[in-house]
């Protein structure tokens, strides 16, 4: 299959690339994370992708908009369930790439993320795969973890310590003083 990735990052579109490449699928790569904050983090992590994407020669189109205020207008009422959101306009984003570009499915690195909900990722990804008319590759990636991270070390990839978005970094480095 010819198969359109969303990229969240350099290191965890590692493992899957390189899986689904074994199995004899064309991969190209879809860097649009409009989750990522504050704007030193997105443009590292772009980086990242970039020089991930040419040392294994994959194909990856870039939206570089910084969406801050677009990302905070839908999350900001009910930031427990930004997830949800996040994983929604994303994949909506690379479904309608795939189809624009000419690609039969598409599926995302953050398939690969332990901290991620696969299954509301998965569901999702079925949804759209039904409302444009493509496959959604769902695999289990997470078995490649530890492999993703040596390999991203090995290629001296940019390793980001928290998910993307503002509140998971807060929840990665704020500590509430205790009473």
């Amino acid at each position: 299959m010819n198969i359109l990735m969303h990229v969240c990052c350099g290191n965890c579109a590692i493992y899957p690339v390189k899986t689904l490449r074994q199995e004899g699928h064309r991969v190209a790569g879809f860097f649009f994370n409009n989750n990522i904050h504050p704007w030193q983090e997105f443009r590292r992590r772009l980086d990242a992708a970039r020089e991930y994407a040419e040392q294994v020669e994959l194909d990856l189109w870039v939206d570089e908009r910084y969406l801050l205020e677009e990302f905070l207008a839908n999350v900001a009422a009910d930031p427990k369930n930004r997830c949800v959101y996040c994983y929604r306009s994303r994949m909506r984003q690379t479904a309608e790439k795939a189809v624009a570009e000419g690609f039969e499915a598409f599926t995302t690195s953050l398939l690969y993320s332990r901290y991620q909900q696969h299954e509301s990722i998965r569901q999702y990804g079925e949804e759209l795969a039904a409302e444009f008319g493509l496959t959604f590759v769902y695999r289990d990636f997470r078995e490649g973890w530890r492999e993703g991270i040596d390999i991203s070390k090995q290629m001296g990839l940019y390793r980001q310590q928290y998910c993307g978005c503002i509140y998971s970094e807060m929840d990665r480095y704020y500590r509430p003083p205790k009473d």
